[in-house]
């Protein structure tokens, strides 16, 4: 009985991989994992949202989020996936894809299993993060879908999208040339 008293508090949560750190999401909000197939690029979407998929014939945003987080972009391999979550937008269930490297393990975990995460030394911003879950010798960031999917992010990433697009169009425009038209003394020759 102290058994199913003591694992009532427990969570899993689905651990996966990310240029190289370890993530994971609650158990209760992945449908499905399915294996890496070609996205197609909305325009104008910010560049953490890679695009969308079709589930089954549903569109499925996808959000890579190593690129998110400030990372550059990773190479597909065999082990490529697509996490698909289930997150609140405008207070609607929908389904969304998280680009992982690969997928690690489910883990049950407690309250005493997750600590508060520290002040610095992560790449997430610490309101994105319920905690970190330690596992064996090792933590793994438990990360707020609700906060790091919400609209108000999203568009927050496609602003911040268009503000360094227009900041490097303006770097990279080529400022005209105007040649000076004579003075009257250079015009008459008379200078």
């Amino acid at each position: 009985m102290s058994d199913s008293i003591e694992k009532s508090g427990r969570s899993n949560y689905l651990s996966f991989m990310l240029a190289g750190e370890e993530y994971g999401v609650g158990i209760l909000r992945v449908r499905e994992i399915i294996e890496h197939r070609p996205i197609t690029r909305v325009p104008g979407m910010p560049a953490a949202v890679q695009g969308v998929i079709n589930l089954r014939g549903s569109v499925v945003p996808v959000v890579d989020l190593a690129v998110k987080f400030g990372l550059p972009p990773r190479p597909i391999t065999r082990w490529t996936c697509f996490v698909i979550v289930e997150v609140s937008l405008d207070g609607r269930q929908s389904a969304m894809g998280l680009l992982a490297d690969s997928v690690s393990e489910v883990l049950e975990l407690g309250p005493e299993d997750i600590e508060q995460p520290p002040a610095f030394g992560t790449r997430v911003r610490l309101d994105f993060l319920l905690g970190l879950g330690r596992h064996e010798d090792t933590f793994i960031m438990l990360l707020d879908l609700d906060r790091l999917l919400s609209v108000a992010e999203l568009l927050s990433l496609e602003t911040a999208s268009a503000e360094q697009a227009a900041g490097a169009e303006a770097l990279n425009t080529p400022v005209p040339v105007v040649a000076a038209e004579p003075g009257p003394d250079e015009a008459s020759g008379n200078g």
